[in-house]
């Protein structure tokens, strides 16, 4: 069955979950209102939505190392201090932080990128599609879904969670603000890799063997 906004937005409006958690539970149950009022409950997305608009200023911050090599420092706010003391609280912040780590997403939501950056890579993508071989029209509309996926990469809440791959981190949100009962806020991160943005030295492999070898 075609999912129609009209439908999407009655949704929403019942339920206050997301545009995008509407649209997919509402094609999961073939496009019954009522079945997918209940499969949001289900999953706490309908619930998580009501609690959104509360003001988190409590919480923690995580560090992550991972290897020596990659460190995350992460941001992550509840309503009261006494879920930011929470050892699933807790053991789900360090969750995202090791998210962060091996996925290295740029932004915490897809509301962060800017206009720039996405006019920027859709000409960059648009040319990658004409070097393909696409005629010009056909480029452009390649990358309307090009763009979805990229975003999809750079954005935190988008990505698939690396623990269930079936999840994204923002249903993963969703169902821990459920549980908790409070509204959660991943408010910033950053991410740091040894290396990274300096030039590296390159060396010819059959130069260093004679170097070796006294050639």
């Amino acid at each position: 069955m075609a999912i129609t906004a009209s439908m999407v937005k009655e949704l929403r409006e019942r339920t206050g979950a997301g545009m995008l958690d509407c649209k997919k539970i509402l094609e999961e149950t073939n496009g019954d209102i009522e079945k997918a009022i209940d499969a949001l409950r289900e999953k706490g997305l309908a619930s998580a939505a009501k609690k959104a608009g509360r003001i988190a200023s409590e919480g923690i911050v995580e560090a992550y190392i991972h290897g020596g090599r990659i460190g995350v420092l992460l941001e992550v706010n509840t309503e009261t201090d006494f879920v930011a003391k929470n050892e699933g609280f807790k053991e789900f912040v360090k969750d995202l932080a090791m998210q962060i780590a091996a996925s290295n997403p740029k932004y915490v939501s897809r509301e962060e990128v800017s206009t720039e950056e996405i006019e920027k890579e859709s000409e960059i993508l648009k040319q990658q599609a004409i070097n393909e071989g696409k005629p010009e029209n056909i480029a452009e509309k390649m990358v309307t879904g090009r763009i979805e996926k990229y975003v999809k990469e750079i954005c935190l809440l988008e990505q698939p969670f690396i623990k269930n791959p079936d999840v994204t981190v923002n249903e993963l949100l969703a169902e821990k603000v459920a549980t908790i009962g409070e509204n959660i806020k991943i408010r910033r991160f950053v991410r740091f890799e040894v290396g990274e943005g300096l030039e590296k030295k390159e060396e010819n492999f059959a130069e260093e063997v004679a170097k070796q070898m006294n050639i």
